[in-house]
């Protein structure tokens, strides 16, 4: 909040259109997601590099689906603001992951954006109404299942951010998917992808925040061929950090490089990302190298080997 008034009148009022108006409403995020072909026009042209292609615009998440085969319990996912808009795929693999694996899997209405760009840029009013309204969303939920490494680390501190016993309640539900079901006990696809080289990329929230490491990694390796390496410097960020890559393009542009050059070294075919600013990051930068190798969620690898049965149920 230091910083905040010293920024130019122009600066500050991006900043409260995307943080304060944009973001926290779910109808004026899908507006902004329809008119995203318009936008990238206008748009400064390392921005446009960054944005992904939109999700599906016109169908909704299921409510509630079923798990297979004797019920683990049910879980409430978080579909998130830019994760469920730009990144629909993941949730929709989630979902049927989940369930696969014995998970009745439902989607709060009522749940908003996270708030997690909101607070990291110092607008905690914004970033306490949604969690709020986020700790009424879930509170018949017994656990909070997150696929976001930004918004689960945030998540995770709701509880001093309101101070309040419910928001200390919530924030002892929320789980990584992954750590989730390295825990609970995953099945193993009973086919593989036909052999795959995986670098796993660790997000700064996943890794830093909720000391999460070798839990995706053992879930992928129950996939039958795939190979799971690390890159050289895996620790370092990548230079998303939440609007990092857009306020700061000089080194969030180095960072970048030197973290796209890292995954490519290894000669995997495949990126796994677990942070939907990451993913946008990295995929930049692979292409800025002529990459080919692809970037996808964790859970999406998973998903792939368990869709290559014929078999996941859900979705």
């Amino acid at each position: 909040m230091q910083i905040e008034p010293l920024r130019s009148r122009r600066a500050r009022l991006v900043r409260w259109l995307g943080l304060d108006v944009v973001l926290p409403r779910k109808k004026l995020l899908w507006l902004a997601a329809a008119l995203q072909p318009l936008g990238l026009a206008f748009m400064p042209r390392r921005v446009r590099r960054l944005v992904p292609r939109r999700s599906e615009l016109f169908r909704r998440l299921p409510r509630s689906t079923a798990g297979r085969g004797e019920t683990k319990g049910t879980v409430a996912l978080l579909s998130g603001c830019v994760q469920d808009r730009w990144f629909r795929g993941v949730n929709r693999a989630t979902i049927r992951v989940l369930a696969r694996n014995g998970w009745r899997v439902v989607v709060p209405r009522r749940q908003v954006c996270c708030g997690a760009l909101a607070a990291h840029y110092g607008h905690l009013d914004t970033a306490r109404r949604l969690a709020e309204r986020n700790v009424r969303a879930f509170v018949d939920a017994d656990v909070v299942v997150v696929n976001a490494a930004g918004c689960g680390a945030h998540l995770m501190d709701i509880g001093e951010l309101l101070g309040s016993e419910e928001a200390h309640a919530f924030s002892a539900k929320v789980r990584d998917v992954m750590e989730l079901l390295d825990e609970q006990g995953v099945e193993a696809p009973s086919h593989g992808l036909g052999g795959e080289r995986v670098a796993y990329h660790d997000a700064c929230h996943a890794l830093r925040a909720q000391r999460i490491k070798e839990q995706p990694r053992a879930v992928l390796r129950t996939i039958p061929g795939v190979e799971v390496v690390d890159p050289p410097a895996g620790d370092v960020c990548c230079g998303a950090a939440g609007l990092y890559n857009v306020l700061e393009p000089a080194m969030s542009s180095e960072l970048r490089r030197r973290k796209a050059e890292a995954l490519a070294s290894t000669g995997a075919g495949t990126v796994a990302s677990a942070n939907p600013g990451c993913t946008m990051q990295i995929a930049a930068g692979l292409r800025e190298l002529g990459t080919a190798a692809e970037v996808i969620h964790p859970v999406e690898l998973l998903d792939r080997a368990y869709r290559a049965e014929g078999a996941a149920p859900g979705g």
